[in-house]
């Protein structure tokens, strides 16, 4: 098969599994366990297979087995495009977080050339009536999805953002200091809200081209200060004029990091926001199926999916349309929920394991 799959995953002092191993093939995961058990932990640890901080955000400290504190380790075989790579992440006491792939050392950025993993989980489901940050994060993954080197464009443009903003906040007025700096932003800046757009793009097409039981959302970019310049020189200007307010308010107020994602309820113009929770959880299943039946076009090959709680959150007629069209799309989605009974609809067409824990260590039995 040329498809995108984990065929082995295995965990060592990862959180509440102190060992855990699965042998796997292409079909979807439903794991099922009680509360506490760690099902979440194991979709976690497939989260680090994609670049960045996987699915919690969290540091690599945080990822250790307690009271133990010995760091841990996740591999896994990872079947890409019809080639088989062995990948191990890992990290040791106060670490960083330490990448191998095929043996030899690699940057976290690396596993973009050769995965692609979405996730919705139950904390996104706030995302459209809480702040900007989050819906800015969760179009970035979607961005860096279809363009891996979208994470290089936010890394650099934060980290010459912070040296600008240090500037305004000691109040230096040089022009000098601030030339090379906005010329790296404008840069940076101009090549995030380009990539931004493309994937906004991406997602319009494929839902556009889908019948599904999902509702289809209408997505725009929008800025707290007015539209983002759409050059870099256009940028540069921009933060040049923009000056004299950023002394003011000692921090810089234009560009990418002011964006938010709009999105409506296309079928009834509603808002996102003024949508009910069952609207807002189904208009986020949407994305993230828009998001992997595009990838599957661009990549070529369905995303892995790591879908956690999601069944308890839909009712049974859009559960089941939920499974038809993963398995319809071929992707190995990774589903949590607290009893069997949830993956009914799924049967034989997925891999079933139950996650339990006894006397302190957390067991995984496919069964």
């Amino acid at each position: 098969m040329t498809g995108l799959w984990l065929s082995e995953v295995t965990l060592s002092h990862f959180r509440s599994h102190k060992a855990a191993h699965l042998a796997l093939d292409a079909r979807p995961v439903a794991l099922h366990g009680p509360n506490g058990a760690g099902k979440t932990n194991l979709i976690e640890a497939v989260s680090l297979f994609s670049p960045g901080r996987g699915l919690r955000r969290a540091a690599a400290q945080d990822m250790m087995r307690r009271p133990e504190a010995l760091g841990w380790k996740v591999t896994g075989l990872l079947q890409s495009l019809g080639r088989m790579h062995e990948i191990e992440i890992w990290a040791e006491d106060g670490s960083a977080r330490q990448v191998r792939i095929d043996g030899k050392p690699a940057a976290q950025l690396a596993l973009g050339q050769i995965a692609r993993v979405l996730w919705l989980v139950p904390s996104m489901d706030r995302l459209w009536i809480e702040g900007a940050e989050g819906r800015r994060r969760f179009l970035d993954r979607i961005t860096m999805s279809f363009i891996p080197s979208h994470a290089e464009a936010v890394l650099e443009f934060e980290k010459t953002m912070r040296e600008r903003n240090r500037l305004l906040k000691d109040q230096v007025r040089d022009d000098r200091w601030y030339q090379a700096l906005e010329a790296q932003m404008a840069r940076s800046g101009a090549q995030i809200d380009a990539a931004r757009r493309d994937a906004l793009a991406e997602l319009h097409y494929a839902q556009a081209e889908a019948e599904t039981a999902f509702p289809a959302a209408d997505l725009d970019l929008t800025a707290t200060d007015g539209e983002m310049p759409g050059s870099d020189e256009d940028y540069r200007a921009a933060l040049a004029e923009s000056r004299f307010r950023d002394l003011a308010a000692g921090r810089t107020l234009i560009g990418p990091h002011r964006a938010d994602l709009y999105g409506v309820y296309a079928a009834k113009g509603i808002p996102a926001r003024d949508c009910s929770t069952g609207e807002q959880k189904a208009l986020l299943v949407s994305l993230i199926l828009a998001n992997a039946r595009a990838l599957a076009k661009s990549f070529g090959a369905p995303p892995i999916l790591l879908l956690d709680e999601v069944a308890a959150h839909l009712d049974a007629g859009r559960r089941a349309s939920l499974y038809d069209e993963i398995c319809a799309l071929g992707a190995q989605a990774w589903m949590t929920g607290t009893g069997p009974e949830l993956f009914s609809e799924l049967g034989a067409r997925a891999q079933h394991a139950r996650v339990t824990e006894e006397a302190g260590l957390s067991c995984t039995a496919m069964l």
